[in-house]
């Protein structure tokens, strides 16, 4: 029998499709996935990493953006680009050759 509402007339129950099951149990997948990733990100992340930092000297030519590319590759170069600027305090993107950079630790 049917849930009885506030004015008198019953509903009927809820009842899922095989597509509606596979929507709800791709959902709760996901979020289960998704507080995985939240536990162990923080366990990960909290290890100190060991050793001085990994730096470059700056051969004549060289960009940061070449530099960048060397260190992570084409993918996130301009975020490496920024990261080494805020490593090492640079206010612009001009370097000197002979000059020793700091370069984000990979991970």
């Amino acid at each position: 029998m049917g849930r009885r509402a506030k004015n008198g007339h019953t509903s009927a129950p809820i009842r899922l499709t095989g597509r509606g099951r596979v929507v709800v149990f791709c959902f709760l997948l996901a979020v289960a996935g998704g507080l995985v990733a939240l536990v162990s990100e923080p366990g990960q992340a909290a290890d100190p990493p060991s050793g001085p930092p990994p730096t470059v000297i700056v051969q004549p030519g060289d960009t940061l953006w070449d530099i960048a590319t060397r260190t992570k590759g084409r993918e996130g170069r301009d975020a490496t680009v920024e990261e080494i600027r805020r490593l090492n305090n640079l206010g612009g993107y001009d370097i000197d050759a002979g000059q020793r950079l700091v370069l984000p630790r990979r991970r």
